[in-house]
C-alpha cells in the first residue's frame, strides 16, 4: 500500500489529509485526520456522504476543544454507499460484494493507520444516519477491533436496498438478522463489559423505530447496549447529531 499524507494548516487543530490507493477498493481513497493524540474515533459519513462531511457539517467545529485538547481524534473516511447498497446499476449480490470490500479496506487498511497514528488499541467507531449502520454493522463483526460503538440516528436493515434478494453475505451484513441467530462463543466473550454501544436518537427522529428495534434485538443476545432516546422534537438532521456530540464525546 502507497499511502500520500498532507499536513494541512488549520486554525483549530492538527489536521491530516490521508489517501491512497486501495487494492481490496481497487480505487484510490481519502480520509482526514484531525487531532495528534487522545481516544482514536473511526467516523463513518452518512449516506453516499465524503471524508469532509464531518467537517463540513460543523460536527468537528462543535467537538474542536476536545480535539485540541488531545482528548479524542477523529479518522473521517470516504464511503463507498453509491458504489454498494445505493448502486441500482448492478445486481443486489454485487452490491452486497462491494460493501463487504469496504469493509475489507477499513479493517485492513484504516485501522492499521488510526493504530499508528494513536499509538492506541481502544477505538470508537461512530457515523449518523446510515454512518450509524455502517458503525454498528463493523462494531458487532469485529467486536475484538472496537471498544466501543456510539451510533446517532442509526438505519439498521439493509432489506430495501435488495428488494428481494437475500443471500449468505447479505444475512452477515444485517444486524437486524444476523444478530439475532450469531450464538458463537467467539462473538460473546468480546461483548463484554468494555465493549458498548449507545443507540441515540429522539422523538421526532424517522428511524426512531428502527433503534428502538435494534436495542431489543441486542438486549434479547444480551449485547451491552444503551438506548437513550432525546425527548427534544428535534429532527433526523445534523442540528440533534451536533447536540449529541457534545455529550457523547466528552
Amino acid at each position: 500500500m502507497v499511502q500520500n499524507t498532507a499536513l494541512l494548516s488549520c486554525t483549530f487543530m492538527h489536521r491530516e489529509y490521508h489517501h491512497w490507493w486501495s487494492p481490496r477498493l481497487h480505487k484510490d481513497m481519502q480520509l482526514l485526520q484531525f487531532g495528534h493524540a487522545g481516544h482514536p474515533m473511526l467516523v463513518f459519513p452518512s449516506s453516499m456522504g465524503s471524508f469532509h462531511e464531518y467537517e463540513d457539517r460543523s460536527m468537528v467545529e462543535t467537538l474542536a476543544d476536545r480535539i485540541e485538547n488531545s482528548q479524542l481524534m477523529l479518522f473521517c473516511v470516504d464511503s463507498v454507499d453509491a458504489e454498494s447498497w445505493y448502486n441500482k446499476s448492478i445486481p443486489p449480490a454485487d452490491r452486497v460484494r462491494r460493501h463487504e470490500e469496504y469493509e475489507q479496506y477499513c479493517l485492513h487498511e484504516v485501522l492499521p493507520l488510526i493504530q499508528d497514528r494513536s499509538r492506541r488499541i481502544d477505538l470508537t467507531v461512530h457515523g449518523c444516519s446510515f454512518g450509524g449502520y455502517h458503525a454498528l454493522n463493523f462494531a458487532l463483526r469485529h467486536p475484538d477491533a472496537v471498544t466501543k460503538c456510539v451510533s446517532f440516528s442509526g438505519a439498521f436493515d439493509n432489506r430495501g436496498f435488495l428488494r428481494d434478494y437475500f443471500d449468505e453475505l447479505a444475512y452477515l451484513h444485517n444486524p437486524v438478522d444476523y444478530v439475532p441467530g450469531n450464538d458463537s462463543a467467539w462473538f460473546h466473550r468480546h461483548y463484554h463489559s468494555d465493549w458498548f454501544t449507545i443507540l441515540a436518537t429522539s422523538n421526532h427522529d424517522i428511524c426512531l423505530s428502527e433503534n428502538y428495534r435494534m436495542a431489543e434485538i441486542l438486549a434479547q443476545k444480551k449485547i451491552p447496549h444503551r438506548l437513550d432516546v432525546w425527548n427534544n422534537n428535534m429532527p433526523h438532521d445534523w442540528p440533534l447529531w451536533r447536540l449529541m456530540a457534545r455529550t457523547y464525546f466528552a
